[in-house]
């Protein structure tokens, strides 16, 4: 990454609260049954609170993260934004593991805002950004899709440019072939469970059916 250029996390971040204050705390998401003020409130206990923001992961604190969550989002909404505009306190691990921890979590997230609106458009991203989000997304396919019995073969549309998107084959050799396409952010946004994405799945029936059926989202 050349010169005083942010990281994608850090941008996303600053994107985020932007596109939050323009649409209010009660705009919808793609978060189910969670406005704007609810998203934010989840962000902020995820940050300062990493004794209860386990709960993402782990079932048994899963109550305490959403106990918070709601007193959270009590807190004025310009109080919110700018808690998360602020980044990580310095106590929370994910201060400084930043760049690695928040970049997929700010990306989808700003997505979810803005995807939730009518007339949204797929903003442009760089080569250097397309390269670190393809990274992620096909690092969490692999994961979701590790049992399904196909051979998934990960692509970008032709109009992509990037150094690193591309195809990116994964399953057994001699399984049925499905294809994913999809570009870098709709992909994962998908690994993510979300469905207002461009993805299209090809191949084999048995497999798509098999890809379908996979439960998505980290």
């Amino acid at each position: 990454m050349s010169g005083d250029r942010s990281t994608l996390a850090r941008r996303e971040r600053t994107a985020l609260v932007e596109t939050m204050r323009a649409a209010g705390p009660e705009a919808p998401t793609l978060c189910d049954g969670w406005t704007t003020r609810d998203l934010a409130a989840h962000l902020v206990v995820r940050e300062f609170r990493p004794d209860a923001a386990a709960g993402v992961v782990l079932p048994v604190l899963a109550s305490r993260m959403e106990e918070l969550r709601l007193r959270e989002a009590e807190r004025p909404w310009d109080e919110l934004l700018g808690k998360i505009g602020g980044g990580a306190p310095w106590y929370s691990p994910l201060r400084y593991v930043d760049r690695v921890a928040n970049a997929a979590e700010y990306l989808v997230h700003h997505e979810d805002v803005r995807r939730a609106g009518e007339g949204w458009t797929p903003r442009d991203f760089d080569a250097e950004d397309l390269d670190r989000i393809w990274s992620i997304a096909t690092t969490l396919c692999r994961v979701s899709l590790r049992r399904v019995p196909a051979r998934i073969e990960l692509r970008t549309p032709p109009e992509i440019r990037s150094t690193r998107a591309g195809t990116v084959s994964t399953g057994a050799a001699l399984a049925p072939v499905v294809g994913i396409t999809a570009a870098p952010v709709d992909l994962l946004l998908w690994a993510f469970g979300r469905d207002a994405v461009d993805v299209d799945i090809s191949g084999a029936q048995r497999g798509i059916d098999a890809v379908k059926a996979v439960s998505r989202g980290f």
